[in-house]
């Protein structure tokens, strides 16, 4: 079945963000309510925009927390070679 939405904004093989709730992908009826979330994010309910909005908090808490460790333990480390101790480093990888 086509996508309604592909009528006003042309056919493509992705589905149009309008289409489906970002979080549980609940289809997204012409005529029902969709909660926006950062401009191109659609919900299909307040309770699933919170969600996701709670996520993407805890999330950059994290990196906030996680960024502020690295620039600690860089410091120390700035610290450490200028008195001459030997400085190890390490790799971080982030997903």
């Amino acid at each position: 079945m086509a996508s309604h939405y592909n009528s006003f904004f042309g056919s493509s093989e992705e589905p149009h963000f309008l289409e489906s709730c970002s979080l549980c992908r609940k289809h997204l009826a012409l005529n029902s309510d969709i909660f926006m979330y950062r401009g191109d994010k659609a919900f299909c309910s307040k309770e699933c925009r919170e969600e996701q909005i709670e996520h993407d908090e805890a999330k950059e808490k994290s990196w906030r927390l996680s960024a502020r460790s690295l620039r600690k333990k860089s410091s120390e480390a700035a610290k450490d070679s200028a008195a001459g101790k030997t400085v190890r480093t390490g790799t971080l990888v982030v997903a």
